[in-house]
């Protein structure tokens, strides 16, 4: 899964309700505690599981999964949460997050943020929100989802402060694991917003191993700088993660890194440097712009695998 972009106008009706909330938080320092957020808004959270079933009897009417509602009677409430496997719930009619307590503890973090960003969307109140894990998939491409997950993300990482620290060395997988301790955040999450703040031509890459890959779809995510969307929207995922086996032989932690060829859309042969990054369950690839390739077409196949027509 890609990430997506949100048009200018949604983005910065978002970043303004984000921008007021840690405002008034007075501008917190990293990492963001999410209880002082929960007590400015008036939220009350609470966890849920099959041990606990009191929690989530709540008297709502209306209940929307990836943008589809599938549940008026609220007795019914508790098998769709079982059946529709759901994660985490936004009931705003109680102002109240329910978060699955089986949910790993690195992921409940995100998934709190992501109903925040429901609860702080007004166009989102209609309806209780329930989600599963695909839908607090940084990658979901449902409009109401991307534009939670948005949400999240510019809270968790206090909008234009991440900016700044991003700024303050180059861009690399240390860097990025450096700004995930500063941040309290998961290093994917992590790896996602320092992508997508960008105005540097990179993009990153979670994925299995590129050398021991079981799956038949071994990418989990694929997320792109608006200015890498826009000159190599060509390249593909896939076509990434193939060109890693050249290098990527260490089994975990650092497992590889070099200076690899893509071509943009006008077939110009441009220089990434590429490098990799295994936390003993997944890859994290980042790949940042170096230059336009100089040399020739025949020095560049040890690195390089045509994009299919």
């Amino acid at each position: 899964m890609q990430n997506t972009f949100l048009t200018d106008k949604t983005a910065a009706d978002i970043d303004s309700r984000v921008a007021k909330i840690l405002r008034d938080l007075d501008d917190p320092v990293p990492p963001l505690r999410l209880e002082i957020v929960r007590e400015l808004l008036q939220l009350d959270r609470a966890y849920y599981s099959s041990n606990n079933t009191g929690v989530i009897s709540e008297t709502v009417h209306r209940l929307k999964v990836a943008g589809k509602q599938v549940i008026q009677r609220p007795w019914l409430l508790w098998d769709v949460v079982k059946r529709l496997e759901l994660k985490a719930l936004w009931v705003p009619d109680r102002k109240r997050i329910l978060i699955d307590s089986e949910l790993p503890k690195a992921k409940q973090r995100w998934g709190e943020a992501h109903e925040i960003g429901h609860s702080i969307l007004p166009w989102h109140e209609l309806m209780l929100h329930g989600d599963q894990k695909q839908t607090l998939s940084l990658a979901c491409e449902q409009q109401i989802e991307s534009e939670a997950n948005y949400a999240a993300g510019r809270l968790l990482f206090l909008h234009e402060a991440f900016r700044e620290h991003l700024e303050s060395s180059p861009l690399s997988v240390d860097h990025v694991k450096s700004l995930a301790s500063t941040f309290g955040n998961t290093i994917t999450s992590t790896l996602w917003r320092a992508v997508e703040s960008s105005d540097q031509t990179i993009f990153g890459l979670v994925s299995q191993h590129p050398r021991a890959a079981t799956s038949p779809e071994p990418i989990r995510y694929f997320v792109r700088s608006r200015a890498f969307e826009r000159q190599f929207g060509n390249v593909s995922a896939q076509h990434i993660f193939h060109s890693l086996g050249s290098f990527c032989f260490r089994k975990c932690g650092p497992i590889g890194a070099d200076e690899v060829i893509y071509r943009d859309s006008d077939g110009s042969s441009h220089v990434f440097f590429v490098e990799c990054f295994h936390n003993t369950y997944e890859a994290l690839t980042l790949g940042v712009h170096r230059r336009v390739c100089s040399v020739t077409t025949k020095a560049l196949s040890a690195h390089y695998t045509p994009t299919p027509d």
